[in-house]
């Protein structure tokens, strides 16, 4: 079967640098930054002003610059060094040839959201982020994976905060040919799916993104013959009507698995990244009993290859359906499952006071082989959270094992630090950055020259956030008081702490705010001035989200703070970027146990930061006293405000007593020796053990292999 990728990018570019044109449409380049500068010494006013997109930039520029740095050696030097590093990479044995080269049908890695780069916004927050990391990290190791999700066409909202303090959510209608997706074809037209629901059917169409070795599905419903509501089910994110909802979640597990079958994909491994995909399991066994098998037989051969993440211990994160609603959109399902509607709904019936649901997370945990939340807290959480599944078993022998989240680390880590640990650990020292006993080399690094890696990632910040609130000036209907708001007055050389995240009400964003008048002694101190930098989005329909942002700017607009307290509007991963780059701290502060993992603290961890967080999710498993500050104790208080008083008070008193001093504490060349040594420490403890590496060779090892060879 032949499939072609028609991307709707044509580039004009001399012969000489003729291959930019394929750099720009791998994502390779992202987690590349000798690639990225690549893009950017072509027009650097450009490449900023357009986002860091490379196909607008190759197709906005001037021609004459493309022939002048075509001539210009430095460049061609570049070029030629990048493009060698780009042909190695492809060509190269990875973990997954050497460990496991019985690994050769791929793994199917389906997620509603995917956080690759900022240009391409499908994502809302840290699960899809993760998704971005784990397909990069997937393409590092040479695990053969596919994944699949949604081509949302208006992406995800841009923020706007009100000189009050109210998130406005603005649309983004994305220009496909101005991103690096490919339409997939066969015989001149688009391959497309069909779902049918009881009424009619709806059709979707296949974008693709290569994301290094690994390709990326995007299903899209804007398609000739649907109507205009369906048209728009892929619009964007998480809908907030059921009904959409569900259908999307339809389409994301029956039509992804028809996806996959249509461009001639036999996964090995079928990993749903949280509940929102679980319908493939059903989709999988219908496979099997068109062609005779009974549902029981059938659940039972396809269990084994079927993967599910939890994320959340929050009820309210984990998708439910009434069974009205069920039932509207698949009545003529389970007669293709060979079962009645009782039959149906009783696989991921959830009985509760006010009735039964529908559940997504049900689903999947009674039709997988192997399950797991995403720390070891999560784990046990998850356990407590699930035990009625296995009412059998001792809550300890339920069966959700943990894997405790990663992030990728040559996404995140700063091209100036990457270059400080090659010089002292080696030239290749990615390709063994799960191993403790490498990190052990950071100890060799000279305290001045990590300090000063940090002072010039400190100054980058604070740069940028000038040059944003420059360019938001600029635009018009920006009030004076934003403008200070928005980290004008930054101060690069005073202590900057980060609190960036999105704001749902179990993460306490309001926790520092608790006693204002101790809050602005603390960043006001003579000789001493701290600074807090927020940012974060609240889901447009979380009315007690959007309040919280709005009580945390009225907070931080306040001419006492003295421009010391700052929040950023519309967080994205090139803010990201900056942010976890360029604090001193990184501070968390969830309501324990509701922090499933985490991983934002980890992107600061690996550039030096020190963590400031409760003790849940990664921080609890990473924390040893020596790397960054605990807040608040493990164990469970009596009530939330009982919780509350008391994280905050510890919260204070860290800040007052530990963290402000040591940050001050300076030797005679006004460097904060044992402030060096505990970020020497976070490096060596988190690179290792929180990387995507780790994370996904723990995948390959717990489930992709033994599921593969089943």
């Amino acid at each position: 079967m032949e499939f072609i990728t028609s991307p709707s990018q044509k580039f004009d570019l001399p012969k000489r640098i003729a291959r930019l044109g394929e750099l720009a449409t791998n994502l390779w380049w992202t987690w590349n930054p000798e690639a990225a500068r690549l893009f950017g010494r072509l027009d650097y006013d450009l490449w900023e002003r357009l986002g860091h997109n490379p196909i607008r930039l190759l197709n906005e520029i001037e021609h004459a610059r493309l022939k002048q740095s075509a001539k210009d050696a430095d460049y061609l030097a570049l070029y030629d060094a990048v493009f060698e590093r780009f042909d190695a990479y492809f060509k190269k044995q990875a973990w997954t040839q050497k460990a496991h080269p019985e690994l050769k049908n791929p793994v199917a890695y389906f997620s509603m959201e995917y956080g690759l780069h900022e240009t391409l916004p499908i994502y809302s927050g840290g699960l899809g982020v993760l998704s971005g990391d784990h397909l990069k990290e997937a393409s590092d190791l040479g695990l053969p994976l596919v994944g699949v999700g949604f081509m949302y066409a208006q992406g995800y909202f841009s923020q706007r905060i009100s000189e009050d303090g109210w998130q406005e959510a603005l649309n983004n209608f994305l220009t496909f040919d101005d991103l690096p997706v490919a339409l997939v074809t066969k015989d001149g037209e688009p391959v497309a799916i069909e779902i049918n629901f009881p009424d009619r059917a709806i059709r979707a169409q296949i974008w693709e993104v290569r994301v290094g070795r690994v390709p990326l599905y995007l299903l899209d419903s804007n398609v000739e013959g649907n109507d205009e509501y369906d048209r728009l089910l892929t619009a964007r994110l998480y809908w907030s009507d059921l009904d959409r909802r569900i259908m999307q979640e339809i389409l994301l597990g029956i039509g992804g698995v028809r996806a996959l079958r249509a461009l001639g994909y036999d996964p090995a491994v079928w990993h749903m990244n949280e509940g929102h995909a679980s319908f493939l399991t059903l989709e999988r066994i219908r496979e099997l009993v068109a062609g005779g098998n009974t549902f029981a037989d059938a659940a039972r051969q396809t269990l084994s290859q079927n993967v599910f993440t939890t994320h959340t211990p929050v009820p309210a994160g984990n998708d439910e359906f009434p069974l009205w609603l069920v039932e509207k959109y698949l009545a003529n399902y389970w007669g293709e499952l060979g079962i009645t509607r009782e039959e149906f709904m009783e696989v991921a019936k959830h009985s509760h006071p006010h009735g039964e649901t529908y559940s997504m997370p049900i689903l999947a945990l009674k039709l997988s082989g192997g399950s797991n939340a995403v720390s070891e807290l999560h784990g046990e959480v998850s356990r407590e959270m699930w035990k009625s599944l296995w009412s059998d078993r001792p809550v300890k022998d339920v069966p959700i094992d943990h894997i405790t989240n990663g992030v990728h680390t040559a996404n995140w880590l700063a091209r100036r630090m990457n270059i400080l640990l090659e010089k002292y650990l080696g030239a290749d020292w990615y390709d063994n950055l799960d191993d403790p006993k490498l990190m052990q080399k950071l100890d060799t690094i000279p305290d001045e020259e990590l300090w000063k890696v940090r002072l010039h990632l400190k100054r980058k910040l604070a740069f940028y956030l000038r040059e944003r609130v420059r360019d938001r000036w600029t635009h018009g209907g920006f009030h004076p008081v934003q403008v200070v708001s928005s980290g004008v007055l930054i101060n690069p050389y005073a202590l900057t702490i980060g609190f960036a995240r999105r704001f749902a009400t179990y993460k306490r964003a309001s926790l520092v705010f608790s006693d204002v008048e101790r809050l602005l002694e603390i960043i006001n101190r003579p000789n001493m001035p701290v600074q807090i930098i927020f940012a974060g989005k609240a889901h447009p329909a979380d009315e007690p989200g959007k309040q919280l942002i709005q009580k945390v700017y009225r907070t931080v607009k306040k001419a006492e703070t003295g421009g010391r307290l700052v929040f950023l509007e519309d967080y994205d991963m090139n803010l990201a970027r900056y942010l976890v780059q360029g604090v001193d701290v990184w501070m968390n502060t969830p309501r324990r146990p509701y922090e499933a993992s985490g991983t934002s603290g980890m992107k600061a961890a690996i550039n030096g930061a020190l963590n400031f967080s409760i003790l849940d999710g990664w921080w609890r498993e990473a924390y040893n006293e020596r790397n960054g500050w605990a807040i608040g104790e493990e164990k469970p208080y009596e009530s939330a405000e009982t919780q509350d008083a008391a994280d905050a008070e510890s919260l204070y008193r860290a800040l007052e007593h530990e963290i402000i001093p040591l940050y001050y504490d300076r030797n005679s060349k006004e460097m904060p020796l044992d402030w060096i040594a505990r970020a020497k420490d976070a490096m060596k403890t988190v690179i290792p053990q929180f990387s995507t590496r780790r994370m996904v060779k723990e995948y390959v090892e717990k489930f992709y292999a033994p599921a593969a060879k089943k």
